[in-house]
């Protein structure tokens, strides 16, 4: 036989369209753009990122994580400009792979990211809860948050917002019982057997419902402009810095745990990130949403049998060939049936189970999880990554500059002042406090052949409380510098 795998790849490949299918149009409605533009990107992530070379068995798309910067960008800048973004994030991925700066993208907390993607989690929860309902979200986090009393009031009370919010309810419902049955069943993914349930629920009941609106997918293509480098205004940029941050921690993060679900060939980090970035820049040419590594597609990949990459490819051909032929499909769809599968994938983006544990064994990091989460749900996604960040770079810091100082009295009535440790800056208060606690009359041999780094603040600090100290004493300061013995 000369394609040992094909028959393995194949059966992924159909598994992967069934699970993309719906999550592809879902986050492109939750983004507030066209159905097919999400189909689009699956295509591409299938065609093109797929065939690439990097990782041989995640699989690329729009993903949930990225539905509130995409719905941010559109309100803000509009639909014309979300090529643009995702053309320039694709070229910076491009140059940083070509860098080989894929591999300190997992250099990037733990803590972070699994904050960033419980914020954006619960950003998508509270938004699609109205979409759930038929209702125009809010466009800041904490609006939405803070609406949802309200929207429970106009559920308990108006039957034309109850009836969709419930399609979507038992969307989710389907999908969590769906997890429970034999494996032989769950071969069939449960996001599209709810959709396709509620969808005939909707028709069977004759209930007006809000349905997906469908252009076609050539119509749907909105390629940016000649007046691109118009468009590239500073805010835009940060925009793009963004997005690149996001999607590429995103898909090599993703990368790093498909790896761990397989025994074949180990991702090359330069290599993922310049796929993502050719996908990401013909995803952009096309104006269509950007593209991730998707863990969710991945390990369904992997959990049906693929053995090579053609199985990712051949998943992106299902979905070109369901787009092309049926698109009238997708206008039967209950908007709150998309909405309840996004629910479900964002409840997925919460680490429930991780935080406890984190808590218990790291404090500070459980902190800068939750201070990332917070950020992002009441400021914005780009703010709210850049203060996880920072918070995870201070608690690194103050973490690392330990530094003990111990005093002690000898027998000739000395004192000696030993430091250990790294003395920097934020330590500068302690070591001034323990210096400036020793009497101004005593002989003091100041030990720092225990430290291991010594900075020019706290080496400035020790000069001049050296020379006060000898101003004032009957013997100078006996020092003992970095590196040298015990005397």
């Amino acid at each position: 036989m000369r394609f040992p795998t094909l028959k393995y790849d194949l059966t992924a490949s159909f598994v992967v369209f069934l699970v993309a299918l719906p999550l592809c149009v879902g986050v492109a409605v939750a983004s507030g753009v066209p159905a097919e533009l999400g189909l689009i990107t699956g295509i591409v992530g299938g065609l093109v990122a797929g065939a690439l070379p990097g990782s041989s068995l995640q699989v690329s798309g729009p993903a949930a994580g990225l539905t509130v910067l995409v719905a941010e960008t559109v309100q803000r800048f509009g639909l014309p400009a979300l090529g643009v973004v995702v053309v320039a994030t694709g070229l910076l991925q491009l140059l940083l792979g070509a860098l080989r700066w894929g591999r300190w993208f997992r250099a990037i907390s733990v803590a972070v990211v699994e904050g960033m993607l419980a914020g954006i989690g619960l950003v998508i929860i509270a938004g699609q809860l109205y979409a759930m309902a038929d209702r125009p979200a809010p466009s800041s986090g904490t609006d939405k948050l803070l609406g949802l009393p309200g929207l429970l009031v106009r559920l308990a009370s108006e039957p034309a917002v109850l009836y969709p919010f419930l399609l979507g309810a038992g969307t989710i419902a389907v999908i969590l019982l769906w997890q429970r049955l034999p494996a032989r069943v769950r071969v069939v993914p449960g996001a599209l057997v709810a959709v396709a349930l509620a969808t005939g629920a909707a028709w069977l009941l004759h209930r007006p419902v809000k349905k997906v609106e469908v252009k076609g997918l050539l119509d749907a293509i909105q390629p940016p402009g000649t007046d691109v480098m118009d468009q590239l205004t500073p805010a835009l940029l940060v925009t793009v810095v963004a997005f690149t941050l996001v999607a590429s921690a995103e898909s090599l993060f993703s990368a790093a745990a498909v790896d761990r679900l397989h025994d074949g060939p180990r991702t090359d980090y330069d290599k993922e990130l310049m796929a993502q970035g050719a996908g990401n820049a013909l995803c952009g040419a096309l104006g269509a949403l950007p593209m991730t590594a998707v863990i969710v597609r991945s390990a369904a990949n992997v959990q049906a049998g693929a053995r090579t990459k053609a199985s990712r490819v051949l998943h992106g051909v299902w979905l070109l060939l369901f787009a092309a032929l049926l698109p009238a499909a997708l206008g039967v769809i209950p908007v709150a049936a998309l909405a309840g599968v996004l629910v479900h994938a964002g409840f997925k983006l919460l680490p429930l189970k991780q935080l406890r544990p984190l808590w218990r064994e790291h404090r500070t990091e459980a902190l800068v999880l939750v201070a990332t989460a917070v950020a992002i749900v009441t400021v914005n996604m780009f703010e709210g990554v850049l203060i996880g960040l920072g918070l995870s770079v201070a608690k690194t810091a103050w973490e690392t500059s330990r530094l003990h100082v111990d005093t002690e009295e000898r027998p000739d009535g000395h004192l000696r002042v030993r430091l250990t440790g790294n003395a920097t800056f934020l330590r500068l208060p302690k070591l001034l406090d323990a210096l400036e606690a020793t009497p101004a009359d005593r002989v003091v041999e100041l030990d720092l052949s225990g430290l291991r780094h010594l900075d020019h603040a706290c080496q400035s600090a020790l000069t001049t409380w050296t020379e006060r100290h000898n101003a004032r004493a009957p013997e100078d300061v006996r020092l003992i510098p970095v590196g040298a013995g015990h005397s």
